[in-house]
């Protein structure tokens, strides 16, 4: 079987091997997002479910349980993420099943959370013997979609887990999730892969300035890969040369235009760009927009210290709540009057 796993990722599945001993009853992986943390655990269930493992731990990808694995069919299996995942999915055909016909307008939006109803849905899967008397596995990710009931429903399962049974957690935020959830999971960093890693990576896949699209996403290889292929860069470019240009006309009319576009992708982009002033200011370095250097120069030379320390602040708290925002043309205006008021004329 070919390996899914990605070249940086060698070295942390060595380390995970040594955890077969003794295994705990839950790991959550957890480490920056776009570095493929839900690869590496789906490859770690299969492997944990594989009747026949291969050298190295890995799944031998020839055995039945491998077999209904990768069709999403094994009895000691469950995946619970958000809804708007299995739509994701849906449309590529991997592993979600296509919806039938078009929908209504009046179709209400897959959830990006993971609710209450999918932790109580697991309760029948782990009363049920397992097949062939082997472990059951439930991975579950973004941890911090699970919203509060969903939440304090897993804790209860985590403090009194089933046994046999393996939950196998993903997080990009492990600041966000509950600290009664940590202190019940055996934690397992995930490191970025080195530069040289992800840029070699990514120019095997035939990405073109694949070095600008990797500072761009901090590192982060498999979200510079999705970035280039996408049309979000369109949007991004438009956003940030509206930050380039701070004032109030220019936020109002910018947040009309981008009302529409994710807005927790703009305050990334915000946060981002705000690090950068902030950083070229004290050290002269730029991590993120190195082709934005003359704009984010000349803010660097017009903004305070402690204008800048108090606008990165405020913008992570925007992020906490940028899922939900009640008025998407509001929140986008609010925040750019907020990131204009950082640079007095």
């Amino acid at each position: 079987m070919t390996s899914p796993l990605f070249p940086w990722q060698d070295g942390s599945w060595q380390q995970l091997q040594q955890l077969r001993e003794r295994l705990p009853h839950a790991i959550l992986f957890h480490g920056a997002q776009g570095i493929g943390k839900t690869v590496f655990a789906e490859h770690f269930a299969q492997s944990l479910l594989c009747q026949t493992p291969a050298a190295g731990g890995h799944p031998c990808g020839k055995c039945d349980a491998c077999g209904w694995f990768t069709q999403y069919s094994h009895p000691d299996y469950r995946r619970v993420r958000p809804e708007v995942l299995d739509e994701d999915d849906g449309a590529d055909g991997e592993e979600a099943e296509a919806g039938e016909g078009k929908k209504s307008k009046a179709t209400k939006a897959p959830s990006k959370e993971i609710k209450i109803d999918q932790i109580r849905a697991l309760a029948d899967f782990m009363n049920v013997s397992t097949h062939r008397q082997g472990l059951r596995v439930v991975v579950l990710y973004p941890a911090e979609a699970l919203n509060t009931a969903a939440a304090n429903a897993l804790l209860k399962t985590l403090e009194e887990p089933p046994p046999s049974t393996m939950f196998l957690l993903v997080s990009n935020s492990i600041e966000r999730l509950l600290p009664t959830i940590l202190s019940r999971c055996r934690k397992f960093g995930m490191p970025m892969p080195s530069p040289d890693e992800a840029l070699g990576w990514l120019q095997q896949q035939g990405v073109k300035d694949a070095d600008l699209w990797l500072a761009e996403q901090g590192g982060a290889p498999l979200a510079a890969h999705d970035m280039a292929q996408s049309d979000a860069h369109d949007i991004m470019d438009e956003f940030l040369r509206a930050l380039a240009r701070p004032g109030t006309e220019g936020a109002l009319k910018t947040a009309d235009r981008l009302q529409k576009a994710p807005v927790t992708d703009l305050v990334a982009w915000l946060q981002r760009w705000l690090y950068d002033v902030f950083s070229l200011k004290l050290s002269g370095r730029i991590r993120y927009y190195p082709r934005y250097r003359k704009e984010i120069t000349a803010l660097a030379e017009q903004a305070d210290v402690s204008n800048l320390l108090r606008g990165l602040k405020s913008v992570k708290e925007r992020r906490a709540i940028a899922d939900h925002p009640l008025s998407a043309k509001l929140f986008i205006e609010d925040m750019l009057l907020d990131y204009a008021a950082l640079f007095p004329s």
